[in-house]
């Protein structure tokens, strides 16, 4: 297909089902392009040569039960956006496949950047990387302090036993590829599983939530949407706390295929941002260490699972060869992380 048609996208289908479903939005031909950087779900950035919206749809090939996805994700931002947190205006859910062969939803474009390494931040300088990062912060104490049931997501997930049920998730996804020796990664699961804390009240987690899972633009290099919510659900906020602090550990791998923000000049400590949430939010953050200790083991499962599609050849693109080297790294983080409380 041309870049203006590319696969998974049928404009002539969008448009009509725009055309009858939301009459009057688009003004002329539509034409598309698939945007980089989304490792599940696709996204496709459309326009009728005024206006601009963005596609999301499971990937190609998709299974059924990845199609829960499109609900999942438009169910929280369409809650989501009469509150403060920024997230895109949702515009249409559709679970009719024969429009473009899987359940999708259209949002509004939202204008900005999502930094993903150090030498993207770089132009900003230290002051304003510094005040992107804790503006981070700041959005998370505010997804963190919206209260489910009054946007309408009090049944949007599981709370109770929510971290036990992540560990056995992710050792699961583990033992799924699990091909070769990773020294300690036992060590580091056992341990989670016997440290386990308790949750404070549950909250809409993020599950990904990180630098280059925002849009940071205008002139004051504000948060103007929060992305990617497939893996959000009711649960510990404290594990998207954990998730954040493990992205803002420098790791001296300025090639890595990981994000490499935290690396930037003005990038604030770990510690900083801690100190941040907690006082800003209220909560007791005593335990962080074991939720970032479970960060850095959620992270060496997938590395280790895209690693393993990898040799197998079923991943391909630039950066995957590395990503094997990177697993034993995230385990010895996870380990020293427990170590040091």
């Amino acid at each position: 297909m041309s870049p203006d048609h590319p696969p998974g996208l049928d404009l002539d289908r969008l448009r009509a089902l725009l055309d009858r479903e939301r009459p009057g939005l688009v003004a002329g031909p539509l034409s598309g392009r698939l945007i980089e950087g989304g490792r599940s779900n696709l996204t496709y950035a459309v326009s009728d040569g005024t206006a601009r919206w963005v596609v999301r749809r499971p990937p190609l090939g998709h299974v059924l039960a990845t199609a829960h996805d499109m609900r999942r994700e438009h169910r929280v931002i369409s809650a989501l956006h009469p509150t403060d947190v920024p997230v895109p205006r949702p515009v249409l859910l559709s679970e009719d496949e024969e429009v473009l062969g899987a359940p999708f939803y259209v949002m509004e474009f939202v204008e900005g950047t999502p930094y993903r390494t150090a030498e993207q931040l770089a132009p900003l300088g230290p002051g304003r990387t510094r005040a992107a990062v804790l503006n981070l912060v700041d959005t998370l104490v505010g997804l963190h302090a919206v209260d489910p049931a009054e946007v309408g997501l009090a049944d949007f997930g599981r709370p109770e036993g929510f971290l036990d049920r992540q560990l056995r998730r992710w050792a699961k996804q583990l033992d799924a590829s699990r091909d070769r020796d990773l020294a300690g990664i036992d060590e580091l699961h056992a341990t989670l599983g016997r440290e386990l804390p308790r949750s404070p009240a549950p909250t809409v987690v993020h599950g990904d939530y990180r630098l280059d899972n925002v849009l940071i633009g205008g002139e004051d290099d504000e948060i103007r949407a929060v992305l990617d919510w497939e893996m959000s659900t009711l649960g510990d906020p404290l594990t998207d706390l954990g998730l954040l602090v493990m992205y803002s550990r420098p790791l001296g791998m300025p090639d890595s295929p990981v994000s490499t923000t935290a690396q930037a000049p003005g990038h604030p400590a770990p510690d900083e941002l801690v100190e941040r949430y907690a006082a800003r939010s209220g909560r007791d953050v005593s335990t962080v260490a074991w939720y970032t200790a479970f960060a850095w083991f959620k992270l060496a499962v997938i590395l280790e699972g895209i690693h393993y599609r990898y040799t197998l050849g079923q991943t391909v693109g630039r950066g995957f060869d590395r990503i094997g080297d990177l697993v034993p790294v995230f385990i010895e983080h996870g380990l020293t992380t427990l170590q040091e409380g």
